[in-house]
């Protein structure tokens, strides 16, 4: 509920907020997915049992639809792919809205940092702890690969390089906040142009790609109610910004939840 106080355009009272996964078609190294969104298991039975793959009070604040269609593996089938295809999935982060479709691709290593696995899979206090993770959507995760922060630069970030099995195109960037674990993820592609698929370290396109931050009040809220540091959280963010300013012709930075950056990005257009 909202409409335009969340995303900035809608005109009747509700807003419409995405939440988008990267596939990317490697030459040696299968199909990767950054991030699977909600999988089948969610759309079929979001809310079974005592411990649900999503808790009815967060879908009901959110108004999450839940189509079979929208799901990734759906989505890659209809380009002709298998669920086997897909090698390797690379978390921003384990939110019940990223990591929903984790268990539709089995035979797929999934790679996280470890301060969000552990934080994920141990005790989560506090309400947003224990509505943001959800074990019944990790809890058949046979394949982990766990990272932390190593250091590497790009372009002034912390970089995780070399990631298992991955060509070196793709790598982790570490953008904590959102989750002490949250990290964006920088896809190099032909011709040499980044695009850095931030996650969830902003939610609005006015948080990029000009010297002032604008978010509507709607997303303003949300990031804050799920932030786990305030401070590192903006930090991280203007920094984003700026690298969104003063590199924009070698790297695109966007986010999963805006539909503009989305729609501009399905089009082949800038942002």
């Amino acid at each position: 509920m909202g409409g335009a106080l969340f995303d900035g355009r809608s005109l009747g009272p509700l807003g419409r907020i995405v939440c988008h996964c990267l596939l990317i078609e490697t030459d040696a190294h299968g199909l990767v997915l950054v991030d699977t969104g909600y999988g089948l298991r969610d759309v079929a039975h979001p809310h079974h049992g005592t411990d649900p793959r999503i808790t009815l009070p967060w879908r009901m604040m959110l108004n999450i639809r839940l189509h079979e269609r929208d799901t990734a593996i759906r989505q890659i089938k209809a380009l002709g792919y298998r669920a086997e295809d897909v090698r390797h999935i690379v978390a921003t982060h384990l939110d019940f809205d990223h990591a929903g479709g984790l268990e539709d691709f089995p035979n797929a290593t999934v790679h996280v940092m470890q301060r969000e696995y552990d934080d994920a899979t141990g005790p989560r206090a506090g309400v947003v702890a224990r509505n943001r993770w959800r074990p019944r959507q990790l809890d058949d995760v046979q394949r982990w690969q766990r990272y932390g922060a190593r250091g590497e630069r790009w372009f002034g970030f912390d970089a995780v390089r070399d990631l298992e099995g991955l060509p070196p195109e793709i790598l982790m960037v570490p953008l904590p906040g959102h989750t002490w674990g949250h990290a964006g993820v920088a896809v190099q592609q032909d011709g040499g142009r980044w695009l850095l698929h931030a996650g969830d370290a902003y939610f609005y396109r006015g948080e990029m790609r000009q010297a002032r931050r604008r978010c509507t009040p709607g997303l303003r809220a949300y990031q804050r109610l799920m932030e786990v540091d305030a401070t590192a959280r903006l930090d991280n963010q203007q920094r984003l910004r700026a690298l969104s300013i003063d590199h924009r012709d070698a790297v695109t930075v966007t986010c999963t939840h805006d539909p503009v950056e989305l729609e501009r990005l399905q089009a082949g257009m800038p942002l």
